[in-house]
């Protein structure tokens, strides 16, 4: 029994594949498989499907899909059959967001069931981590070359992975070692990139850098208001440490009023000092002029408004 959980819809997707693929092995899935999926059904065909037993198999597998669209009584009917499930169903339950009630969880592990979380973890130690053991499960084998170009090339996008790996299975077959040349044409566009990559360009004074952050954040969309928002939040940040005799990152951080990971205060704090007073000053007025351009003072672009924003405020960092 499998409770797949995650708001990513690719990633939800290819967790309860995966489990389907397993469980069902070497039968005929149409003999085992059962699978409800529409907008129509109703949990109570789910659970008479779980209770029925196997006819021309050992087993059955049956998959209830964006379970998600139910409520909490909805539900009901299928927790109660979890108290006491048929044992030769192993059932598949996905739920299309990332929080699952509690009771449906407390009901699926007390079945002996299995929970499996699909997003990518949070942190950046925690991606790598997740990425690593991906590659190393598919069929195909990767060097440190390769999985390096995957991981720069797909950006916060990873839940392409999945799709990127198994294109690969399919190009080179089992066993195959890769390295970024025989990767690198089925990478697809590169994939968005998280906000602290252009702040930090912007603190290590890297103009090309900053600049090469905001084209791939172009190309996922990104909209130059919400790069801009991001560029204020860390200038705000810096100015409010300015002056504020901030010893270390612990009491930056109370002074900014974050809670948890003390690393990102540490970061304000370090370029606060870098910039000082009169560059924290500069950089304020840097984003008020782009502001006022942003609303057509200048005529130009947002995208381009943007752009001169991060690569003046990476030369102020020198």
């Amino acid at each position: 029994m499998r409770l797949v959980s995650g708001a990513d819809e690719i990633l939800t997707a290819t967790a309860v594949r995966a489990a389907v693929s397993e469980l069902v092995g070497d039968a005929n899935r149409a003999d085992v498989l059962d699978e409800y999926s529409d907008d129509e059904y109703a949990l109570p065909d789910l659970v008479i499907s779980a209770s029925t037993p196997p006819m021309l198999a050992t087993h059955r597998v049956v998959v209830g899909r964006r379970l998600s669209r139910f409520s909490a009584a909805e539900l009901t009917p299928l927790i109660n059959w979890l108290d006491d499930p048929c044992p030769t169903t192993d059932l598949v339950l996905e739920w299309d967001a990332a929080r699952v009630p509690r009771a449906l969880v407390e009901a699926v592990e007390a079945a002996g069931g299995q929970r499996i979380a699909s997003d990518v973890p949070g942190g950046a130690r925690n991606r790598r981590t997740w990425l690593t053991e991906r590659l190393a499960e598919a069929s195909v084998q990767f060097d440190a070359r390769a999985g390096a170009c995957i991981a720069e090339h797909l950006g916060e996008e990873l839940s392409r992975l999945g799709a990127v790996i198994e294109t690969l299975e399919a190009i080179y077959g089992a066993r195959a070692r890769l390295g970024p040349d025989e990767v690198l044409p089925y990478l697809g566009a590169e994939g968005d990139v998280p906000p602290w990559e252009l702040t930090d360009a912007i603190d290590r004074g890297d103009v090309g850098g900053a600049l090469a952050v905001l084209q791939r954040m172009w190309g996922a969309g990104r909209h130059p208001l919400a790069v801009t928002a991001v560029v204020a939040g860390h200038i705000t940040r810096m100015a409010r440490l300015d002056g504020a005799d901030a010893a270390n990152e612990k009491e930056a951080a109370r002074v900014l009023g974050l809670r948890g990971s003390t690393f990102p205060a540490r970061k304000a704090l370090d370029a606060s000092r870098r910039r000082g007073s009169g560059g924290i000053a500069r950089a304020v007025e840097l984003l008020a002029g782009a502001d006022v351009d942003l609303r057509g003072r200048s005529g130009l672009d947002p995208r381009c408004v943007a752009e001169i924003l991060c690569a003046r405020l990476a030369a102020g960092a020198r």
